[in-house]
């Protein structure tokens, strides 16, 4: 059996295994390897098939909040040429064969940040121009969901996520006195989904694509790729062709404090998973981002441990509240090596 083959649980070896059937028939495949994820739950595999490379997408145990019209989304924005060529899909097993890319670093785009800043501008006004994407959740609603997941797991103490869950009702109120037309959206255009061929770029993993409001990849982008007001200025150029206003500026402050939770919930949730504390957390105190940096530098943080994960998720819960500027998620998300 394949090494890569055998990461997986036997009920994935078998969806794969016979995605891969439907779709390459008898041709002789080889099986290249495990290819590192996110956070996602899904087991991306790397196969070559004559003389082409594809992956190989198998899900997990489906999550309460797995957005139902994945596949749709990731095929309609095949079809638009900013997500790579899809060969399979199977909603019902939840498996997908695309064309692989062979990426490189995003530092290396032409032009360096500004040019990947302009790229990345018009992948989304692309994307927010498709009109096939379904419509899942109002956007605040999959957030508390998923905050209040994340205070029953009994990470922290009783009442230690309180104030957090006020801030949050304060700013769903506060979204909602303005709600926007929705667009078809990625929302988790983090830099690990982002990928650079060497010409040009692609956005993967469309597990929570769905239509919402077009400033949350805004949002997104603004925390991780756009941290400048330079950058951020030079985005609104290139995706509505003029410079935003008081207006927009006040609505994308809401929606960036709503990004900024959902990620917390994201990193809390996978730290609360791992069951590698055996007491409620009293404390909610987070480093710096140099802090953290250094850390991660240093060897005292290791890259996609629970524990890593835990004090990204602190970090994010504190930017929620400050509005400050959160930390990356190239070095802090990466799997651990050998693992």
């Amino acid at each position: 059996m394949s090494s890569a083959l055998e990461t997986l649980t036997s009920d994935q070896r078998e969806r794969v295994e016979a995605a891969v059937l439907a779709t390459f028939g008898s041709a002789p495949v080889q099986w290249l390897g495990a290819v590192p994820g996110g956070v996602t739950t899904a087991r991306p595999l790397r196969i070559a098939v004559g003389g082409c490379s594809y992956l190989v997408r198998v899900e997990g145990t489906p999550s309460p909040l797995r957005n139902p019209s994945q596949y749709l989304a990731m095929q309609s924005a095949a079809a638009a040429g900013i997500a790579p060529r899809v060969h399979y899909v199977d909603e019902a097993n939840r498996v997908a064969i695309s064309d692989f890319i062979d990426q490189r670093p995003l530092h290396l785009f032409p032009g360096g940040p500004t040019g990947l800043v302009k790229a990345l501008a018009q992948v989304i006004r692309t994307l927010q121009g498709q009109s096939t994407f379904p419509d899942f959740v109002q956007y605040p609603d999959i957030i508390g969901r998923l905050f209040a997941h994340v205070r029953r797991t009994g990470l922290f103490a009783p009442g230690i996520l309180d104030q957090h869950t006020e801030h949050f009702e304060r700013m769903r109120e506060a979204y909602f006195t303005g709600p926007p037309t929705l667009l078809a959206s990625h929302n988790d255009c983090i830099p690990s989904n982002i990928l650079f061929d060497g010409t040009r770029l692609w956005l993967i993993d469309w597990e929570s694509a769905y239509r919402n409001d077009p400033l949350v990849d805004v949002a997104v982008t603004f925390d991780t790729l756009a941290r400048s007001p330079e950058l951020q200025s030079l985005f609104f150029h290139e995706w509505l062709g003029r410079e935003a206003d008081p207006e927009l500026w006040s609505r994308l402050d809401i929606v960036q404090s709503l990004t900024r939770l959902y990620y917390a919930g994201v990193f809390l949730s996978g730290s609360a998973a791992a069951e590698w504390r055996t007491a409620p957390e009293c404390d909610v105190t987070a480093p710096s981002v140099a802090q953290f940096h250094q850390a991660i530098c240093s060897g005292q943080l290791i890259p996609g441990t629970p524990e890593t994960k835990h004090i990204l998720g602190k970090m994010f819960l504190s930017s929620f509240l400050s509005g400050a500027l959160p930390p990356g998620f190239d070095a802090a998300t990466a799997p651990p090596q050998n693992s």
